[in-house]
């Protein structure tokens, strides 16, 4: 059976009581922790650095998952692997040689994705697939959460899993933006590997019964 990944995303947490929600997260059966990285300029919001990211890593018990929505995330490379990165994703519109970052980021000893935005085809990973070990689908636009989740997303979702299997490549599926208990099903059905949420799990009642319920859904 197929075991999905459920990355709760930091980004709406409650950064007065980060560490209640990081061991929120330590003790539910989430697998990742999902930590975005926004600069103000490739995106239209400013998220937080790196010292939050290593006040994160100090508690986290969980593979570290950061999206970089940064422009030229090459300066941050061994940064991120230095505060305890396990899986650096980059996006593919902010790098003008993705396949030489890619190869850096794997030189540090991370897992290297590549986070595509709604408007980015799935073919233009056609020549990289094989490189690339995780693909970060945004079902929503980039920089801010809560947004209504993109249905466009279902039809990306198969096309890039029918790349992955014609490529004969181990890259996994990860979906960021709007993931609820209606469509996690849905995506994990396309072809999805992990569901990145933030809203549905931090302003839940009972955030760790609700990923309890989101990992019953798509298992």
């Amino acid at each position: 059976m197929k075991n999905t990944l459920i990355a709760p995303s930091v980004l709406a947490a409650d950064f007065a009581n980060l560490q209640r929600d990081i061991e929120m997260i330590n003790n539910s059966d989430a697998d990742w922790f999902h930590v975005d990285i926004m600069d103000g300029v490739f995106v239209p919001n400013i998220s937080f650095g790196m010292p939050v990211l290593e006040a994160i890593t100090k508690h986290a018990k969980k593979t570290i998952d950061v999206h970089l929505m940064i422009i030229d995330p090459d300066r941050y490379i061994s940064t991120f692997k230095k505060l305890g990165t396990d899986v650096l994703t980059v996006h593919y519109e902010a790098c003008t040689h993705l396949h030489r970052t890619l190869q850096a980021i794997k030189a540090e000893g991370m897992k290297a994705g590549v986070a595509l935005n709604p408007h980015t085809s799935i073919d233009l990973l056609e020549d990289i697939i094989q490189d690339i070990d995780l693909v970060c689908i945004m079902s929503v636009n980039p920089g801010f959460g809560g947004q209504s989740f993109i249905e466009n997303t279902y039809t990306k979702v198969k096309k890039l899993k029918a790349l992955i299997k014609r490529k004969n490549a181990s890259t996994l599926i990860e979906i960021d933006g709007g993931v609820t208990d209606k469509n996690a099903r849905q995506l994990v059905d396309a072809g999805a590997d992990v569901l990145v949420a933030g809203n549905f799990v931090f302003r839940a009642q009972n955030p760790i019964e609700t990923i309890k319920d989101l990992k019953k859904i798509v298992d």
